[in-house]
């Protein structure tokens, strides 16, 4: 069964005044409880895999930060 176009432009136009509606404490709120419930459903293996290519993302954008007791 197709879904209708139509319905779901409308959907998304919905969800997009929704989200200008929000303050940015508010759409925080929502995205945690999103997160949490995609958590649930991951093993552990996907999510160490996700945060591995998080860590690795950061790197790429800041390069290596310099660890504890390093010096200068």
């Amino acid at each position: 069964m197709k879904k209708n176009p139509a319905a779901q432009a409308l959907g998304k136009l919905g969800g997009n005044a929704r989200a200008k509606a929000l303050s940015a404490a508010e759409l925080s709120e929502i995205a945690k409880k999103g997160a949490k419930a995609r958590s649930k459903n991951l093993t552990a293996a996907q999510r160490s895999e996700i945060a591995r290519k998080a860590v690795e993302a950061r790197i790429a954008k800041h390069g290596q930060r310099k660890q504890k007791g390093e010096s200068k």
